[in-house]
């Protein structure tokens, strides 16, 4: 197959992945295909107790390590707009952050890989792995063994606001770690019109939410990163009533351990401060996500080479406050994740989100030569 039949085939998987998505740990058909797909190219699937992912193995012709690349499978709960041809066929779900092509790339690399496989210096594994949305996938692949005997691993995340043909690669921080909060104010139910006789909710939520902004602000030195973002509110079921409970959500993003642990702290005290003055009380929940993404240097390197021979402009990118249990892998191996240009007109999780279908092809070579250039 050369390069434009390539090319065409890995636009054809894309779209077909597009037009199916599956939430996390929902994943079936989207497994069955990568499943065929793999069957197709003659690459070995390897054992998982898994559910959803797929795993396989390509072993070259000489004697090696093992060198890991892997791609999200799972799509989110958002119900796509893009107007496109292709767009989502399951309602409400849409592939809003891109690991369709995430998925296709990397069966583009595995095409490159298996050709050239008797030439390989070494064993390359590809991990499709499912429940990256919910932050938890990756534990599960680690812990399903599928990490033995690998050492290093590269993974890509598309990158809207990079052109095509640019691609970030940076040793050290990338992106934030990921925590969630829950909470819940339990006040007393009124009319109202009389108040008085009851312990708002609404209200306290409101000087809550407001509180919550200064953790960040008088808290965080202006030189370090952190982000409080309340996302969600349920309270009330009427105009004419004051309901007796409001449940708020939200998230933490940050980069330095003292600084995690140090807004977690204030977010205690401000909750439980605020709940006791309006005379309520409050339930908290905390729900850790996955820790920093942090690259490492010497596998960011051979990367990079790999990248410029790739004729790719390869920049400096910006930390990104969002979150990616890629990082769980790189407590484990030396590895490093790139963010790759695709020259979207709105960021991750809109429903809007659409990317330059021309970086596919671009993705599938640089995961094919990024893991050639480990492997030697």
């Amino acid at each position: 197959m050369n390069e434009t039949d390539l090319e065409a085939h890995l636009i054809s998987i894309y779209r077909h992945l597009h037009q199916y998505p599956e939430l996390s740990k929902q994943e079936f058909e989207t497994t069955r295909f990568i499943e065929k797909w793999m069957r197709e190219l003659d690459i070995p699937i390897r054992k998982t107790k898994l559910k959803t992912g797929v795993f396989a193995d390509i072993k070259g012709g000489n004697p090696g390590p093992i060198v890991a690349v892997r791609a999200d499978i799972d799509a989110l709960p958002i119900e796509e707009k893009t107007g496109l041809p292709y767009a989502s066929k399951i309602k409400g779900v849409m592939h809003a952050c891109g690991h369709d092509f995430h998925t296709a790339a990397l069966i583009g690399a595995a095409c490159h890989l298996k050709r050239n496989q008797s030439q390989l210096n070494g064993t390359v594994r590809l991990l499709f792995q499912p429940a990256e949305e919910l932050g938890g996938g990756a534990k599960q692949v680690i812990a399903d063994g599928q990490l033995e005997g690998v050492e290093a691993i590269i993974g890509l995340h598309n990158k809207p606001e990079l052109p095509v043909g640019t691609i970030g690669l940076k040793e050290g921080p990338l992106m934030a770690a990921v925590d969630r909060f829950h909470i819940v104010l339990q006040g007393k139910g009124s009319h109202a019109a009389i108040p008085q006789n009851g312990k708002d909710p609404i209200v306290t939520a409101g000087h809550l939410i407001t509180a919550l902004q200064t953790i960040v602000s008088r808290n965080v030195s202006p030189l370090q990163s952190a982000v409080v973002s309340v996302t969600k509110i349920i309270g009330g079921s009427t105009w004419n009533v004051i309901p007796g409970d409001v449940t708020l959500e939200g998230t933490i993003r940050s980069f330095d351990p003292a600084i995690r642990e140090e807004v977690k702290t204030k977010l205690y005290t401000i909750v439980e401060a605020i709940a006791t003055a309006f005379s309520q009380k409050v339930e908290i929940g905390w729900f850790p996500g996955p820790p920093p993404l942090v690259n490492h240097k010497a596998v960011t390197e051979i990367v990079r080479k790999a990248a410029t021979q790739e004729v790719l402009d390869v920049i400096d990118p910006e930390l990104s406050m969002a979150g990616e249990d890629f990082s769980y892998y790189l407590y484990n191996v030396p590895g490093t994740f790139a963010f790759f240009g695709t020259n979207g007109k709105e960021e991750w999780h809109h429903p809007e989100f659409t990317l330059d279908e021309s970086a596919l092809i671009q993705a599938a070579n640089f995961l094919y030569k990024s893991s050639r250039a480990l492997l030697n």
